[in-house]
């Protein structure tokens, strides 16, 4: 029996792995969740808004390495757009696929709702080809050949793309299908040429750093691999945490800059030779490009191309590069000489008020094996950056998008795509204000995150980078009742929820929150606006400075 589109789209997406799709029902998507309802094998997890959809899709695909989300033409998919396009700046596959109006009346350029009402129905598909690496109008003439190259393209590139569907193509016959086949390999004589010329620069102290495309491209195992054949240091920068093991002899730390480590900025930068993985230059990366990172005497293996000592070799495959310098002769002698965590030491008495230098070192104290942390924008993604992770742990952040309210709709996405690990949400109160209401999805799927909210009195990640009014009224935001809030969100579900303010507090909470079987929300309360991690404060001196 012929396939519809819509089922032929679903069986594509399940072959990726794809169990979930995110999204917002509308009515010219309806045959989409129709036969969506009726398909085997993915279930629709129905947010409260395309926002939130695209990044509950983001946070999805950055556990399964790719995710789905359906919403509705205009005004849907607009809604989404900022998601979809913080997954185009972080390199995150998401397919989004919006349902738009009959053929018949698209070709005929009637004015009817969700559109701009001047006939025009190609408008949002083109504002969708610059963030997205493909966008394209199926119909059931070309869904057999469009499709699998839209999902080609996401998996390969690590972008989002943009299936437009008009509602009367879904239940049609899908046509002809062809699979879509990557011709890509890696150029041999590059290679060749690239390692000849990397064997040549990897004398004397040599370290690796471990960056943003490790992640995104999977390539964890071959650094690993790397790292220990050469026996050489290791340290990540800010948007590759998560990319090498913490717990390895090998790793020394995070490398920030002028913000961060100082013996690990003195290791990396006065090494002979850097070998970079998956490389990215942005000012979050660089610490306001206080990183002192030589290209001269760097190694960058690029997802596809190769930079030796600035001269670049084009169509290498990242895997193919990184196994290739394990046999290029070169081992560091002697064991890699441990650095300790800002954080291992406890601080703070048990009756004091929390502070940074108190909750950092408890989170890291009660991370665990193989948990998945998802940390926002703000003052949390500067002090989680330097909690040292347990081995198997996922951290999930932007550094370069930082959209904030990305993180409990990530929350809920990462939920989903990994149901049998423990998901950490940590977000400040300005964040959580944005995307609150996908909380109440969280507790009505029965998923069981812990969320530590910080409350700090407002926007500080804002107050630290205007340094010449940190106190301005726009920093400040509404004073929420948590608690209540909870309950009001908790109705399908029960859930553990605390405010702390003391040491004690939070370790209690804490203790209260790992045992308990469901949503667990602590409520942080700090009264010092300015409270920070080390790194914020490093940087907001390097600000006044400027």
């Amino acid at each position: 029996m012929t396939k519809t589109v819509g089922e032929f789209l679903f069986d594509t997406l399940k072959e990726e792995g794809i169990t979930e799709i995110f999204g917002v029902p509308g009515d010219f998507n309806f045959s989409l969740l129709d036969t969506l309802e009726d398909y085997e094998g993915i279930d629709l997890i129905d947010n409260r808004n395309e926002l939130n959809a695209g990044y509950a899709a983001d946070g999805y695909a950055q556990v399964k390495g790719i995710a789905a989300m359906i919403t509705t033409f205009g005004v849907g998919e607009l809604s989404a757009s900022n998601a979809v396009a913080g997954a185009y700046s972080e390199n995150i596959p998401v397919i989004h696929i919006a349902g738009s109006p009959d053929l018949e009346t698209q070709e005929a350029g009637e004015n009817v709702h969700h559109t701009l009402m001047d006939g025009n129905f190609e408008v949002f598909r083109h504002m969708y080809e610059h963030i997205t690496a493909y966008a394209v109008k199926v119909t059931k003439d070309n869904a057999g050949i469009e499709i699998p190259k839209a999902v080609r393209i996401a998996k390969e590139k690590k972008k989002p793309v943009y299936i437009d569907i008009p509602i009367d193509q879904v239940t049609e016959p899908v046509g002809e299908i062809e699979t879509s086949v990557s011709e890509e390999k890696t150029d041999d004589k590059n290679l060749e040429s690239a390692l000849a010329h990397a064997k040549e620069r990897m004398t004397g102290d040599t370290v690796m750093l471990v960056d943003f495309n490790t992640l995104r491209y999977g390539l964890e195992p071959e650094v690993q691999s790397l790292a220990e054949a050469l026996n050489v240091p290791v340290a990540q920068m800010m948007q590759g945490k998560g990319g090498f093991n913490e717990q390895h002899p090998q790793y020394i730390g995070m490398y920030g800059g002028a913000f961060g480590d100082p013996e690990v900025q003195k290791i990396v930068e006065e090494a002979d030779c850097i070998i970079a993985a998956g490389m990215l230059w942005s000012d979050f990366n660089l610490a306001k490009y206080t990183a002192d990172l030589d290209t001269g005497k760097m190694i960058i293996i690029h997802p596809h191309s190769v930079e030796v000592a600035g001269e670049k070799y084009d169509g290498i495959h990242a895997k193919d590069a990184l196994e290739a310098l394990q046999e290029s002769g070169y081992r560091r002698e002697g064991e890699v000489e441990a650095l300790p965590s800002i954080y291992d030491d406890i601080a703070g008495g048990p009756e004091e008020e929390i502070a940074a230098e108190s909750y950092y070192p408890r989170f890291q104290r009660m991370l665990e094996k193989d948990d998945i942390l998802v940390v926002d924008t703000g003052t949390l993604s500067y002090g989680m950056s330097q909690v040292k992770l347990p081995e198997g742990a996922t951290f999930v952040s932007h550094g370069a998008w930082q959209s904030i309210g990305y993180g409990t709709p990530a929350a809920l996405g990462v939920s989903a795509a990994a149901e049998e690990r423990r998901v950490l949400l940590f977000i400040g109160e300005g964040a959580f204000q944005f995307t609150a209401q996908e909380l109440s999805t969280i507790i009505d799927k029965g998923y069981q995150p812990i969320i530590f909210l910080l409350n700090n009195q407002g926007y500080t990640i804002e107050r630290y980078l205007n340094t010449e009014r940190p106190y301005a009224d726009y920093n400040d935001v509404p004073k929420w009742d948590y608690m209540t809030l909870i309950d009001g969100f908790s109705a399908a579900g029960e859930v553990f929820k605390a405010s702390v303010r003391t040491n004690r507090e939070l370790d209690e909470a804490i203790e209260k929150a790992q045992s308990f079987n469901g949503t667990a929300f602590i409520e942080l309360v700090v009264t010092d606006p300015m409270d920070a991690p080390l790194y914020l404060h490093n940087l907001r001196e390097h600000a006044k400075d400027d």
